[in-house]
């Protein structure tokens, strides 16, 4: 769900209380004045929540539509912070293609894909977040596996740091110990979206920021470890 395109000041919340505002929420939350942003968004929404609230919902519902008809089968999906679980999933239960792989392994390639997705809590408390323990027990549930996917990066400070909103994204302890302790070959994730560092190596595991598609238009391919035939 593109709910804000800092690159472009496009999405769903630019479409519902226009750019300008916007674009002065975003500014003061990289200042820190949560308080104030909370208030001007607040006050862009006086006496037409119940209409706002109404519109997002419409907007989003579109953008999975959207969405879900381009993803080519099979496709193994986990959701990223502004996402709608319920919603999400029941798009997936339209469209036999779409794997929902949020906590579970898959064998692709003669490797081993580990799938946790979801972001960690801020202060925003949005649908697709979940509680540190929640992290923690994906991670614990998958095991040892080869490639690691995830919304959200390790907790390292040169991956997590957003240049254009000028501000750290919440960055993952669990799977920075998870990455340490099994090692997987790669560890593929996104939600920061113009990174400092797009990788690096956390001991024998190469950490890839996989990129924001939306402002790219260039897919990650994967290299497979297997032997060619």
């Amino acid at each position: 769900i593109n709910f804000l395109d800092y690159t472009t000041m496009t999405g769903i919340l630019c479409e519902v209380f226009s750019p300008e505002p916007v674009r002065r929420v975003a500014e003061l939350r990289a200042e820190g004045k949560l308080e104030e942003a909370r208030r001007l968004i607040g006050e862009r929404s006086a006496g037409r929540e119940d209409d706002v609230r109404r519109q997002i919902g419409e907007k989003a519902i579109r953008q999975y539509q959207e969405v879900f008809e381009a993803l080519p089968d099979p496709t193994y999906l986990i959701l990223g912070n502004v996402d709608r679980p319920e919603l999400a999933s029941s798009f997936a239960a339209q469209n036999p293609g779409v794997h929902l792989a949020d906590g579970s392994v898959r064998d692709l390639e003669g490797e081993r894909f580990g799938f946790a997705g979801g972001a960690l809590p801020t202060e925003l408390n949005i649908g697709g977040e979940v509680t540190p323990e929640e992290m923690r027990a994906k991670l614990e549930g998958l095991g040892e596996v080869d490639v690691l996917c995830t919304h959200i990066p390790p907790s390292v400070p040169e991956l997590c740091y957003d240049t254009l909103a000028r501000h750290p994204e919440a960055g993952s302890e669990d799977i920075l110990e998870y990455i340490r302790d099994v090692g997987p070959r790669l560890h593929y994730f996104g939600h920061v979206h113009q990174p400092l560092i797009s990788s690096l190596y956390v001991g024998r595991t190469l950490c890839i920021n996989v990129g924001y598609f939306r402002a790219t238009k260039r897919a990650w391919p994967h290299a497979s470890r297997r032997a060619p035939e």
